[in-house]
């Protein structure tokens, strides 16, 4: 077993107690503390009083579905990634999660070893942003005119237009490189880009001048 060196607690929320086990074996055994819930009510009432070091959240759950808890925990500034479970004919909902804060989502049917190396490279990005290793600097843009961005959408804006992949930004974020396409379809419309060249000037044109 890889012994985590924080011991770090991971929120399993899911009311399938096949998927709770299942998990629960697997970040086990990769060295994390999982605290497993049934439903959004009884993750709520932990979730407001202690800080996991990530969220893996089920869509379908008894109550308030997973998009209720997303806004409940202002996912968008929850100390901690939170990542969505989905499955196949969920897409759509899942991408409704990431607009509403969620970090990524994970489909089910899922391998062990893709949940841990999602999960560790989510709670490593966020380490180095809570740190300031990622220091955005188009936050401080303004787009007049334009809807505004979500603070995830000007990370991926930052990397893109130093010139990062989507491979590359997904690694930096901790987000999987089809969700970093969604963020930047999503940051084009916005923008009012046509394409990536006019997505660079436009953010070019908002750069203060020196």
């Amino acid at each position: 077993m890889t012994e985590n060196p924080s011991g770090q607690e991971i929120f399993v929320v899911d009311d399938d107690p096949a998927v709770r086990e299942t998990l629960s074996i697997v970040l086990s055994a990769a060295g994390y503390q999982s605290i497993c819930f049934a439903d959004g009510e009884a993750l709520l009432a932990v979730a407001r009083t202690r800080s996991p070091a990530c969220i893996l959240l089920d869509v379908h759950i008894p109550g308030r579905s997973g998009l209720d808890i997303l806004q409940e925990l202002h996912a968008e500034d929850y100390p901690a990634p939170i990542f969505m479970i989905s499955g196949k004919g969920d897409i759509a909902m899942a991408v409704n999660a990431i607009k509403n804060g969620a970090l990524d989502f994970i489909e089910k049917p899922f391998r062990g070893k893709e949940i841990v190396t999602r999960v560790e490279e989510a709670i490593s990005a966020f380490a180095r942003r809570q740190s300031g290793g990622m220091t955005a600097k188009v936050p401080s843009l303004n787009f007049p005119g334009r809807e505004p961005l979500t603070l995830r959408e000007r990370e991926v804006l930052d990397l893109f237009s130093s010139g990062n992949t989507n491979k590359e930004a997904g690694r930096q974020l901790g987000i999987s490189p089809r969700t970093i396409e969604y963020h930047r379809a999503n940051i084009m419309k916005k923008l009012g880009a046509r394409n990536a060249t006019d997505l660079v000037r436009i953010v070019m044109a908002a750069a203060p001048k020196s």
